[in-house]
């Protein structure tokens, strides 16, 4: 890949970082409702366990951002590896309440400050536009999400603890890699405007200036707000995978194994095909194009369940959703860095990542009431290719142009 090529050492070891990462996560995260309950914890506390990491995942990203701009990426990433391996010690040393809470708060606050940390800095890659990098780095998420249930279920009978010291083992020799490295190498530029890093000094530009300027306000709010509520429906449409898609999937075809189906073939084509998709075919293309036709294939591809035609239908809906997630991910990171101020990356990530946690909640919560009122009819399709639609007509009041900084 000509991207790989022309990133830096230090590039390439972040986005080996997110491959392995990603890896001892999937490999940890689909049993730990397994691990907790043989361990006799009460299902009402797993439930709660689980949806803790995802909240602190996700809930602290705006924050985490902050943190990110403040300290720089070096700080952030040897904080968020302590955090992270402090977190998974933490759980093998039992599951009484108290720790077990302290450990899986520590792994989804690290994992926030992680993934921020090096999202900013692959952005900033200086001669690799941010899309690239953005395609770059979901690819290697997504073989880290293929692989890791599978290599998770081949260690789990050794014990669950193999598994937490694959996650420390990982993390430890990452953050020595990472946070040891020499600190000109660890200096991230600040993005520019058009997607590239800035020049010498730029990060420095005054945030507050424009914080100061009542038409800079106005700006930002006309860009942030279209902005962020595209980003809420993208993952209030995305959660659907979680909390409709599984039900449906198992009474259109009879087998629980449906949804895991859709769920590799999923990854394997993200693999496969988001970098070629967004370094070639939609070089040209602005994020709000890619937005627009992202959420058109999300209503595509629901509108192909509306007929109910068991796995036929299944099977044909997974690549318009995949094409929707290929699209909309990387093209909302990439309209977030552009409407950020310089020198503010991670916050502007970070204001996304926030998104998606209202979105995914508020998602979740709606699709368990459309189940309730509508079961698994044709009529929770149809509401869904209409919120679908609507996030695409939204997506035409983002600037068309390359949005400048405010």
């Amino acid at each position: 890949m000509n991207t790989w090529r022309q990133t830096s050492p230090t590039g390439r070891a972040l986005l080996v970082t997110v491959l392995l990462t990603g890896l001892t996560t999937f490999m940890f995260l689909p049993l730990l409702a397994v691990h907790l309950s043989s361990e006799g914890v009460p299902g009402g506390r797993v439930g709660f366990l689980v949806g803790l990491l995802a909240f602190c995942s996700q809930g602290f990203s705006l924050l985490c951002g902050l943190v990110v701009d403040r300290f720089g990426t070096r700080a952030v990433l040897a904080s968020g590896f302590g955090l992270r391996i402090a977190g998974y010690a933490l759980l093998g040393a039992g599951t009484a309440s108290a720790t077990a809470v302290a450990g899986i708060a520590a792994i989804g606050i690290g994992g926030s400050l992680l993934g921020l940390a090096v999202k900013t800095r692959l952005v900033a890659e200086d001669g690799v536009p941010a899309r690239d990098m953005l395609a770059l780095r979901s690819t290697f998420v997504n073989i880290g999400v293929i692989a890791g249930p599978a290599l998770g279920a081949l260690v789990y009978p050794l014990g669950f603890d193999w598994i937490l010291a694959a996650c420390v083992l990982s993390h430890l020799l990452l953050g020595v890699r990472l946070t040891l490295r020499p600190a000109a190498e660890a200096a991230a530029p600040a993005p520019r405007p058009d997607g590239g890093p800035a020049a010498a000094g730029s990060a420095a530009a005054p945030a507050a200036a424009a914080a100061a300027d009542p038409a800079a306000r106005r700006r930002a709010v006309r860009q942030w707000v279209p902005l962020c509520l595209v980003g809420v429906a993208f993952w209030a449409l995305y959660s659907q995978l979680n909390v409709i898609l599984p039900i449906s999937a198992k009474e259109m075809t009879g087998s629980t194994a449906a949804i895991s189906v859709v769920f590799t073939v999923n990854g394997l084509l993200v693999v496969l095909l988001q970098y070629t998709l967004l370094r070639h075919v939609f070089r040209q293309a602005t994020a709000r194009t890619l937005l627009v036709v992202g959420f058109l294939a999300f209503a595509a591809a629901y509108a192909l369940l509306i007929p109910l035609a068991g796995w036929s239908a299944l099977l044909a809906f997974v690549l318009p959703v995949t094409l929707a997630e290929m699209l909309i991910a990387p093209s909302l990171d990439e309209q977030a860095v552009q409407a950020g101020p310089l020198g503010r990356t991670g916050l502007a990530l970070g204001a996304m990542s926030a998104a998606g946690a209202v979105g995914s909640l508020l998602g979740s919560s709606l699709g368990g009431f459309l189940l309730q009122t509508l079961h698994t009819g044709t009529g929770i399709w149809l509401v869904i290719v209409a919120v679908s639609v609507a996030a695409a007509a939204s997506s035409l009041l983002l600037p068309k142009a390359r949005m400048q900084h405010a």
